[in-house]
């Protein structure tokens, strides 16, 4: 008996989803990230007001003084949706990892000098909590905000956050054998040690911030540039002489994140800057101001780890922040 198989090739009756072909016209393919971000905010039947705030609606553009004719504008370069975020972050962890395992197998940690020991305790290990403080920030900004080309990154950008404070009190616990001692101090130092109580105040002044893009500009901008760039920047440098490279290489993550990361912050102010004049005027305002107001809040712990050099490497790191702005227009 023959058996002839036959194929049917079955052409769909269009390519893309309703929500892409009403923005791009009929039948235009769609990557990943546009089916996943583009026109997926919730715009109706919200049904109720939130109590806590029963002027606006549950999602309200109204959150923010920013005004956009298109809330899809703010693109991200990385083009990351939940599986693309990820898989990257997959990536980036396997050599977290690695990095980790060779540290600790090689004991690079015991060969810090005792004096620059004592300088990672005060300056690395209570910044967990600012990245917790961070984490939150983000979160709200998901809760907050208006359209899901922003709310979307966000949110992941709150998950890196949380990470970098577990990779952190990773650290700590290598530090201290597994105790848990060295984090108890830095919590302890992170409320009470004059040199953090700057940063500590900014950072629950932001808590407050009730315009969401406000407070996308002194996160993402502000406090992570002047924060990351002494941290993982001028204080890791400066431990290099006092054998710290092995706490260079349990950091790695920090730096390569920032890189990335900033590139997506840049394109949402750029973008919410070129909507209009009014615009642009809010972004100079709340830059300007939150970063004077975080380098000022870092400067006695520049000065607590790096002495008289200390006031050079806020300045230096408050003049990157600073032209990075400038190179989008603010």
């Amino acid at each position: 008996m023959n058996i002839d198989i036959k194929t049917v090739q079955v052409e769909p009756r269009r390519h893309t989803f309703g929500h892409i072909a009403r923005r791009f016209g009929a039948d235009r393919p769609a990557s990943r990230y546009e089916e996943a971000t583009l026109d997926v905010q919730a715009t109706d039947n919200f049904h109720y007001r939130p109590m806590w705030e029963p002027e606006y609606e549950l999602y309200d553009k109204r959150r923010t003084a920013i005004v956009m004719a298109d809330w899809y504008a703010f693109k991200d370069p990385r083009q990351y949706y939940y599986a693309a975020y990820n898989i990257a972050r997959a990536n980036m962890q396997q050599a977290v990892e690695q990095n980790f395992a060779f540290v600790e197998k090689r004991d690079l940690l015991a060969q810090i000098a005792p004096a620059w020991m004592r300088a990672v305790r005060d300056y690395l290990l209570p910044a967990r909590h600012a990245e917790w403080g961070a984490n939150m920030n983000m979160t709200a900004i998901c809760e907050r905000g208006y359209g899901t080309a922003i709310t979307a990154p966000a949110i992941f950008s709150a998950a890196d956050h949380l990470g970098m404070a577990q990779q952190i009190s990773r650290i700590g616990l290598m530090l201290d054998g597994g105790t848990g001692a060295s984090l108890d101090e830095a919590k302890e130092t992170w409320m009470s040690a004059p040199y953090w109580q700057g940063i500590r105040r900014a950072v629950e002044d932001s808590l407050v911030v009730k315009d969401w893009f406000e407070l996308f500009v002194a996160q993402t901008v502000a406090l992570d540039g002047v924060l990351h760039g002494l941290l993982y920047g001028a204080f890791d440098r400066a431990g290099q002489p006092h054998g710290a490279a092995g706490l260079s290489m349990l950091t790695e993550f920090m730096v390569d994140w920032h890189e990335e990361h900033s590139r997506w912050a840049d394109a949402q102010i750029k973008a919410a800057a070129a909507e209009s004049a009014a615009n642009k005027a809010l972004l100079q305002q709340w830059s300007a101001a939150w970063i004077a107001k975080a380098a000022q809040a870092a400067l006695p712990l520049a000065e607590q780890v790096l002495g008289a050099g200390g006031e050079a490497a806020v300045g230096e790191v408050r003049a990157a922040v600073s032209d990075r702005m400038a190179r989008i227009g603010l």
